[in-house]
Order: structure tokens, then sequence, then C-alpha cells
């Protein structure tokens, strides 16, 4: 079968892999979009349904229930915003300042994409009903980097340069110092500019080596 006979058959018959990958990703995007606009009790399968316009039976077969649906579309969420290892180690250089503020700015802008915006609001509506979601968050989104900072930290302690007798424990005050302003104000009427975000970081990023560089 030539190129264009296979194209016309995919098109007539089974969707291609691409395909289904593509509504699989619509549906559980709109499916977030929907929580989020109605509330995890408003929101329907048939509405879901719908608004992709797939058949109820169709998104039924995928998700037996409901919740099983809405924690995928927050997984998603998580895995699209997530830093990957890949990301950190390529920002990573021989000076520990530097390495640190792009490693800030990193994560910041990866949680001030549409998605991480998304995804801050479910946790912060729907984390009461699935308390669950906060761990898939942290394990998912926040671990990598966590457990990158903690290696990091621990080999420039071994160097001699800093004095970090907890490095996981730095870790986590770092991330809290860089991230907690610029994040927590995203898309709000007081969301930093990225001018204010790297005073912010670099400001944080001061003031953590200056409790940590040794003496």
């Amino acid at each position: 079968m030539d190129t264009l006979s296979s194209q016309r058959a995919g098109r007539a018959g089974r969707p291609t892999r691409e395909q289904a990958q593509a509504r699989q990703a619509e549906l559980l995007d709109t499916a977030l979009d929907m929580f989020l606009d109605r509330g995890f009790e408003l929101t329907t399968m048939e509405g879901i349904a719908a608004a992709v316009g797939m058949t109820k039976r169709t998104i039924y077969a995928r998700y037996a229930e409901k919740s099983a649906l809405f924690l995928a579309a927050v997984t998603r969420a998580i895995e699209r915003t997530a830093t990957t290892t890949a990301e950190l180690h390529a920002v990573e250089s021989a000076d520990l300042e530097a390495t640190l503020i792009a490693v800030a700015r990193l994560r910041i802008a990866d949680l001030s994409t549409v998605d991480g915006v998304r995804l801050r609001r479910i946790i912060t509506t729907e984390s009461y009903r699935f308390p669950e979601i906060l761990m898939l968050s942290y394990d998912q989104g926040a671990r990598p980097l966590a457990d990158f900072l903690a290696d990091l930290l621990r080999r420039h302690d071994s160097a001699g340069a800093i004095c970090v007798e907890r490095p996981d424990m730095a870790a986590s005050l770092f991330m809290t110092m860089v991230l907690g302003g610029p994040v927590r104000l995203i898309a709000s009427p007081q969301a930093m500019s990225p001018a204010e975000i790297d005073e912010w970081v670099r400001a944080a990023v001061r003031l953590f080596l200056n409790g940590v560089t040794r003496r």
C-alpha cells in the first residue's frame, strides 16, 4: 500500500497512535478546565464527553468513575510542569551562585505556564477532597528538584565551599525562599514582573549563600 493509500486508510479507519494520543490529551485538558470552572461536584462525565466530542461510553471505558478522570487530568498537569533532571543538569556550572539562580529561574518558568497556573488552582480548590494530589505533586513535581539541589549542596559541601549539615533540609529551605513570592503571586493582580522576579531570585540566592558559606 502506498503512502497516500495508508493515509486514506488511517483517516477512514482506526486513528493513528498520534491521533489517539492527541485526543487523550484533549480529553484530560478539557476535563481539568471543567473541574476548575465548575468544581468537582458540578462537573459531569456527560458534560466532559459533550465538550470534547466523545461518547460517554468511550470515556467510561477509560475511566470507570469521575474521580479517576480527575486524578488522570491532574497527573498530566503535574507531568507537564515538572522540571526534569536533564534540564536541571543542563543549567549546572562550577559557579554555585549562578547554578542556583538558573535553577530558580527554570522552576519559576515551569510553574508560570498555563498548566502550572491551572495546577496550583486545582490543588488549592480540591486538595481537601483529594489529599493525595498534594503528595503526587511533590513526588512528581518538586522531589526531582529537591533531590538535585540536595546533591548539588552535598557536593559543594564536600569540596569545602559551603557548610551544610543537612543538604536535604537546606534544599527545601532554598526552594521556599526562591519560589515562595513569585509563585504565590502568579496569575494574581500582584504578580511580579520579570525584572522583579529576577531581583527576588538574586536576593534570595545571596541570602541563602550568606547563611551556608564557610567563614
